[in-house]
C-alpha cells in the first residue's frame, strides 16, 4: 500500500484512513442513527489488519463517544496507528451543539483523556467559526503543538483566505475539506491552493456519506432513522436523490469491469486529483471495512477518468 507524505509533516499516510464519524452513535445532532460499539470496534480492527495506519475522529462526534470508542479500540489492537480529531464544536448538558473557538485548550485536554494518548498526532480546527475568532485559536493550537500535547496542526471546511490568515501565525500541516463527485466546490481554489503551499489534503466524505456506495436506494432512505442527520440533507432529497443515485448507478458500471464497488470507484476519482493526500472512509462494522478497503491500491485509468469527467459535466451541474 503506497504510502504519502501529509504535509509539512513526518507522517506517511496510507490512501485511506478510517473515518469516525458514524460510529459516535446516535442522539445528537448530526449523527447516523443508532450505532453498535461493538461493530464499530470491530470495523477500527477490520481497517488496522488490513493496513490502514490511521483514524480520523472528532470531539463533537457522539458528544465524545467516538473518541471513547477509538480508545478501546486501541487498547485491543496490535497496531498503533496515527490519531487524529478535532475541535471547536462544543455541546451543552442538553446534548445542544454550537460553534466556538475560544475553548480549544480545555477540549484538546478533554480528548487526550477520551482518547488514552499522551499526544494527538493530527489535531483539527473542525469549521472556522466564529470567523473572527480563527486567529486567536489558531495560536491556542500553536501552542498546544510547541507544548507536545500535539504533534501537527491542521484545519477544517476553511477557505483560503482564511487558511492565508492562520498561516500568518503557524504553518497548516493539512486541510480537510469535503470532496466527491458530488460536491466539487474545492477545485477550483482549495485544492491548487494546498497544493501550491504545501498543505496536504485529507478529504472527507468521498462517498458523499453513502450516497455513492453503490448500496443506497430510496427505500433506505425513507426508512432512516430519525436521528439520521441525512434525512435533512438536500441530496437525499428529490430532484438530487435520484440523480445521485443514477450517479451511483453510472460509476457501479465501471467498477464491474474490476470487481469493485460503486464506493471504490468514488473514493479513487478523489484519490486522483493531485493535491488531495488521502481520503476519509467511514465504517460502521467490519463488512463494510472489507468492501471499501480495495480503494486503498485501486486506482482509475486516465481513461476511466476522462469517461467519468464527462459524464458529471452532463449530467452533475
Amino acid at each position: 500500500m503506497e504510502k504519502k507524505t501529509l504535509g509539512n509533516s513526518d507522517m506517511k499516510l496510507t490512501p485511506i484512513g478510517f473515518g469516525a464519524w458514524a460510529i459516535g452513535g446516535g442522539d445528537w445532532q448530526f449523527a447516523w442513527g443508532p450505532q453498535d460499539d461493538n461493530d464499530s470496534i470491530a470495523a477500527i480492527h477490520k481497517a488496522l489488519d488490513l493496513g490502514i495506519n490511521w483514524i480520523d475522529t472528532a470531539a463533537v462526534y457522539g458528544l465524545g463517544h467516538s473518541e471513547e470508542v477509538v480508545a478501546r479500540a486501541l487498547k485491543m489492537a496490535s497496531q498503533n496507528p496515527y490519531v487524529f480529531t478535532k475541535c471547536g464544536l462544543v455541546w451543552n448538558e442538553k446534548r445542544e451543539v454550537s460553534n466556538d473557538l475560544k475553548q480549544v485548550r480545555r477540549e484538546c485536554e478533554d480528548s487526550l483523556r477520551r482518547l488514552g494518548v499522551e499526544t494527538i498526532d493530527l489535531y483539527q480546527m473542525h469549521w472556522p467559526k466564529p470567523d473572527e475568532e480563527i486567529e486567536e485559536a489558531w495560536g491556542v493550537m500553536a501552542n498546544l503543538r510547541r507544548e507536545g500535547k500535539v504533534r501537527w496542526i491542521g484545519v477544517s471546511n476553511f477557505s483560503v483566505v482564511q487558511m492565508e490568515r492562520a498561516m500568518k501565525i503557524a504553518p497548516i500541516t493539512s486541510s480537510q475539506p469535503p470532496y466527491s463527485m458530488l460536491n466539487r466546490a474545492i477545485e477550483a481554489e482549495v485544492l491548487p491552493f494546498c497544493q501550491k503551499n504545501g498543505v496536504g489534503v485529507i478529504n472527507y466524505a468521498p462517498m458523499h456519506s453513502g450516497l455513492l456506495t453503490g448500496a443506497m436506494t430510496k427505500e433506505r432512505v425513507a426508512n432512516f432513522p430519525q436521528d439520521d442527520f441525512r434525512r435533512n440533507a438536500k441530496n437525499y432529497q428529490e430532484p438530487l436523490l435520484s440523480r445521485n443515485l443514477a450517479v451511483a448507478d453510472f460509476i457501479g458500471e465501471i467498477g464491474k469491469r474490476h470487481g469493485v464497488s460503486a464506493g471504490v470507484i468514488a473514493i479513487a476519482w478523489t484519490l486522483h486529483h493531485p493535491a488531495v493526500t488521502a481520503a476519509i472512509v467511514g465504517g460502521r462494522n467490519a463488512k463494510q471495512v472489507e468492501g471499501v478497503i480495495p480503494a486503498a491500491t485501486f486506482r482509475l485509468s486516465e481513461e476511466e477518468f476522462a469517461e467519468i469527467q464527462a459524464y458529471l459535466i452532463e449530467n452533475v451541474a
